[in-house]
């Protein structure tokens, strides 16, 4: 078998080449986008589970090509894509997570990449309706890997680039499509990891749409906090800032303060995907209302205040219990402002934060 070609700066693919070997192995490719006027939103996941053996998604040598999610051989695991598209006015749609996904899914982390080179992202509900059709670009750099360790031997390596440009179409569960501008987060995850044992967490990022459509924004964050079932101490979790495309402070957890208040309407939470109603999910805790998150590091202070506007909750089924995985993607205003590096920082726009959790031993 010959061995995969290397870039001077790291494997081709989003991810090294290295089998799952685990049933409980993932790979996850996240995309979340906001358009610049805040009235649309594009999230998707493209993800494999388990393997014995095989790469997850295919050889960069392959062709570029369609492919149906939830399918694969034996090696490959279990593929799965799931999209959900919201506009004010149209609400949220969401495809099953059979969504069709392209054979090479756009990443930030396949190299080589250059800053700038434009190139499709497209997934659609295998009835045409929703689906996403656009135009990815980079303008930023990502930041270091982070790894959590959590229970007896599982683990959740994570990897963000914010600063992702989009440019194309949505087409919403109605059929209806419309042009849109993006402005937008790319993570890679991979581990092992059941979500009982997981536990939560709560993950986000802001863009600062100020700056020109073109380049990287001005300032970008990220923050993440996982909530592992145990041991106790097992908490992990960072805020990250960039500033024009590169990443210029990591405050980690023991540098954070996290204060949530208030709840979401329920009315304002829809269940995805659209099966998930006819499978007797139990209700899932309230998603907060407002979240605060307060970063210091020695003269260095972050503060983020969001506040939940509407969610769609997006329940995974879990693998090791009868308890579903609850994912509630939330959108709604978000402002930010402190002072790093002596430089001052404050924006308001629209975020984006997932509150995760509800699968039980």
């Amino acid at each position: 078998m010959s061995t995969p070609t290397l870039s001077r700066l790291g494997p081709p693919g989003p991810f090294p080449h290295a089998p799952l070997t685990h049933p409980l192995d993932r790979k996850w490719l996240h995309y979340a986008f906001l358009s610049r006027c805040g009235r649309q939103a594009l999230i998707a996941n493209l993800s494999v589970l388990g393997s014995s053996s095989g790469a997850v998604f295919a050889d960069p040598g392959a062709p570029v090509a369609g492919r149906r999610s939830g399918t694969g051989t034996a090696g490959e695991g279990q593929h799965m894509a799931i999209l959900l598209v919201h506009e004010e006015g149209h609400g949220w749609s969401s495809t099953q997570f059979n969504a069709d996904q392209p054979a090479l899914p756009w990443s930030a982390f396949r190299l080589p990449h250059p800053h700038g080179e434009a190139r499709v992202f497209a997934v659609a509900a295998r009835s045409g309706a929703p689906a996403a059709d656009v135009r990815l670009t980079r303008t930023s750099r990502p930041c270091t890997s982070q790894c959590a360790p959590f229970g007896e031997d599982e683990h959740l390596r994570w990897q963000s680039e914010p600063g992702v440009l989009g440019v194309g179409t949505l087409r919403h569960g109605d059929g209806t499509v419309t042009a849109t501008d993006l402005l937008g987060y790319h993570e890679r995850v991979r581990g092992r990891w059941s979500w009982p044992t997981l536990g939560g967490w709560v993950f986000g990022f802001v863009n600062d749409p100020s700056g020109p459509a073109g380049a990287a924004p001005p300032s970008a964050v990220v923050f993440t906090l996982l909530q592992p079932a145990r041991p106790a101490d097992a908490a992990n979790g960072s805020v990250m800032l960039w500033h024009e495309g590169r990443m210029v402070r990591h405050f980690p957890r023991r540098n954070l303060r996290v204060a949530v208040s208030g709840t979401l309407d329920r009315d304002r939470v829809v269940m995805v995907p659209p099966l998930a109603d006819v499978l007797g999910i139990p209700p899932m805790a309230p998603v907060p209302g407002r979240l605060l998150i307060t970063a210091r590091l020695g003269e260095d202070r972050l503060v983020l205040d969001f506040r939940s506007h509407t969610a769609g909750r997006i329940a995974n089924p879990s693998e090791t219990s009868l308890h579903p995985f609850s994912v509630h993607e939330t959108l709604g205003p978000c402002t930010v402002e402190g002072r790093v590096g002596g430089r001052r920082i404050g924006f308001s726009t629209e975020g984006i934060v997932e509150f995760a959790g509800g699968a039980r031993d």
